[in-house]
């Protein structure tokens, strides 16, 4: 069943549906194009989520998540990944300092570059499985432990990383275990002819405006418990469950395409993450209730790291976006869906 939203949530929407168009409006002085990848961006935000960016060199990954953060009135922090980057110089570490009265000495915590409002991981596949996993625990747990004291993170808090997908030599793929940490894995493509005409036109011209901060870091918190509260129906919720039982192979509610072509499905995560975001999408524009339509634009970033191809849809040419696809094809957005007897 659908609840009711209070009168103080439909101006809460309403404030930040014009946020959202707000912060549109600054980044278009600076990023050309890329409305879908900013939306999806600012929906990880608001489902309370971290999110990777993956796209070829020169898409302007880094200049867009900076341009966020030049948005929002938060802190931020840029981490450039390397093969040599240890644990410790992303998370922080603990040094002994000398009190220069007393002589005394003692350990004092150094806090690394984790701790910020806003993180940008660049290139994040460039850096050791060790590296990745210490960052990767401090994503999920929102806290540093060091010296056996736990340090937590602030709030907000979010990932926005980024990687390359034709670099071989010197990288470290991120292991399906730890994509599925990112609450969204958001590719960034080419832009089309007359946005790619109007970036050569700005840089090369000085045409690049400044961004001015428009959203505070209490207001992405108020926004995200507004999220909790957006109510959904149980047809949206089926739709999305459905969705995530039909992609797991051998499952009852597999479909011919996901028993042919599917190695694994989504957990439950992926419902999680679908419902979640659905509701964050929905508030961006203005509406009270999320739908199945806020499910379908969100289902490809949503679910391209937690479904996996098996070798034969390889060798046939068909990727996890293809199969996202006959996914959403073979899954009615108009059935009724009714909760299963325990």
């Amino acid at each position: 069943m659908t609840e009711e939203i209070s009168r103080d949530d439909v101006t809460a929407v309403e404030q930040c549906a014009a946020a959202f168009q707000t912060i549109n409006n600054e980044l278009a002085k600076v990023v050309v194009g890329q409305k879908d990848v900013i939306e999806q961006v600012l929906v990880a935000m608001l489902a309370r989520g971290h999110a990777l960016l993956e796209g070829v060199p020169g898409l302007a990954k880094t200049l867009l998540i900076s341009s966020i953060s030049e948005a929002l009135q938060m802190q931020f922090h840029r981490i450039q990944f390397t093969p040599d980057l240890m644990p410790s110089d992303v998370t922080g570490t603990e040094i002994i300092q000398e009190d220069l009265e007393t002589g005394a000495r003692a350990y004092k915590f150094l806090a690394g570059p984790l701790f910020a409002n806003l993180v940008l991981a660049d290139e994040i596949n460039r850096t050791p499985p060790k590296t990745q996993a210490a960052m990767l625990e401090a994503m999920q747990e929102r806290h540093v432990s060091a010296g056996g004291t736990m340090h937590s993170l602030p709030d907000p808090f979010f990932v926005l990383a980024t990687q390359n997908p034709l670099e071989q030599e010197g990288t470290y793929p991120l292991p399906e275990a730890q994509l599925d940490r990112f609450l969204l894995y958001i590719k960034v493509d080419y832009p089309d002819g007359a946005e790619e005409w109007e970036i050569a036109r700005r840089v090369t011209s000085g045409g690049m405006g400044s961004i001015k901060p428009v959203v505070s870091g209490d207001e992405i918190i108020a926004f995200q418990k507004l999220v909790n509260r957006v109510p959904v129906s149980d047809q949206v919720l089926g739709y999305a469950w459905a969705l995530v039982r039909a992609s797991r192979p051998g499952t009852a509610e597999a479909p011919d395409v996901i028993n042919k072509w599917a190695s694994w499905g989504a957990g439950p995560r992926g419902v999680l993450t679908l419902i979640s975001c659905a509701k964050a999408r929905a508030i961006l524009h203005g509406r009270h209730h999320a739908t199945a339509g806020d499910v379908q634009a969100i289902a490809r970033p949503a679910l391209r790291h937690r479904l996996a191809v098996n070798y034969a849809a390889q060798a046939a040419d068909i990727n996890s976006e293809r199969l996202i696809e006959m996914l959403m094809e073979a899954v009615p957005s108009d059935r009724h869906y009714e909760k299963p007897a325990a």
